[in-house]
């Protein structure tokens, strides 16, 4: 009796089958996939329950508490200047600070590397020195080295920075760089909006005496004017060229700039165009003051030197 043979394998068979052909297997791993899902999020879950709690909450800038209302910042260079004329423009900053409750900040010119740039850019980082160390002051107002507070009475914060009469003395469409600049103040500021107070003489702005309201915008605009590209190129008057500039090619910055009448914050010794001291000014700048030549700048603050004495005797 002959069975019949089995049938024969092939000579290729596949190296392995199919997962479809594999009973139960699909299954299987849809099933460790779920359950690997599931792990995943269970440990999201509780990564998020565990994790310490960290707020986001909304950027608040500071909101200085005026404490003190007024900062007054002059540059000192010592060595070039004898120590007599020097301890005199202290005294008088602070005996005018004393008397309104403000702070004098007297920086020297030696404590700030400025790689190559001229000393004259020490009023910028001077100022924004301050900013960090009086954080609560209201105002800070910058006052060259090389001139006299002269009227005890007048408060920065009444005499220049109040909103109503920041009203009244605002140049509004004007020339920012007199006498045919095409950029102009704007006409339609307000007082509340104002952040930098300047004045401008036949020359151009004049940063001899200005006062900026401390806040965000004051830093912006002090890291804007000190930026290196600026302090490195060859502007004829360095620091005030570099102003102008700014001022008018930036519209966040003339926004917030009003240009005052020199005789409020910057009267000249000398009498321009009316724009001299007279009795009642609150500050005079030695105009006739060589820097190349400091006994001039000593020579001309003689004649100031006993009527601001007198006036602060009688305040």
């Amino acid at each position: 009796m002959h069975f019949a043979y089995p049938p024969r394998k092939s000579s290729n068979p596949p190296p392995y089958l199919r997962a479809s052909k594999l009973p139960g297997l699909s299954l299987r791993r849809s099933r460790m996939k779920v359950i690997a899902l599931a792990g995943l999020v269970f440990v999201a879950l509780l990564y998020i329950l565990t994790r310490p709690s960290i707020h986001h909450g909304t950027y608040k800038p500071h909101t200085p508490s005026g404490n003190p209302p007024v900062v007054i910042v002059t540059v000192m260079e010592e060595g070039k200047y004898s120590k007599s004329y020097l301890d005199t423009i202290k005294e008088n900053r602070i005996q005018y600070a004393q008397k309104h409750g403000y702070q004098t900040f007297f920086p020297r010119v030696s404590e700030y590397e400025l790689k190559g740039a001229p000393p004259s850019w020490t009023k910028v980082v001077a100022v924004r020195h301050a900013l960090t160390k009086y954080p609560d002051a209201r105002f800070f107002w910058f006052l060259e080295q090389n001139s006299f507070i002269m009227n005890p009475l007048l408060k920065i914060e009444d005499h220049v920075m109040k909103s109503s009469r920041l009203e009244e003395l605002m140049i509004k469409d004007h020339p920012v760089v007199p006498p045919d600049s095409i950029i102009k103040t704007f006409s339609h500021l307000r007082g509340q909006d104002v952040d930098f107070v300047l004045t401008q003489d036949k020359e151009g702005l004049s940063a001899g005496s200005f006062v900026i309201r401390n806040g965000d915008w004051a830093k912006f605009f002090l890291e804007t004017w000190f930026d290196p590209l600026y302090r490195s190129y060859n502007f004829q008057k360095a620091e005030t060229h570099a102003l102008e500039h700014i001022v008018q090619w930036h519209p966040t910055i003339l926004a917030r700039l009003a240009l005052v009448d020199q005789r409020i914050i910057n009267s000249y010794s000398k009498d321009t165009k009316g724009q001299g001291w007279q009795p009642g000014d609150i500050a005079v700048r030695f105009s006739d003051c060589s820097a190349a030549h400091t006994g001039t700048c000593e020579a001309e603050s003689q004649r100031f030197n006993s009527q601001w004495r007198t006036s602060f005797k009688n305040a």
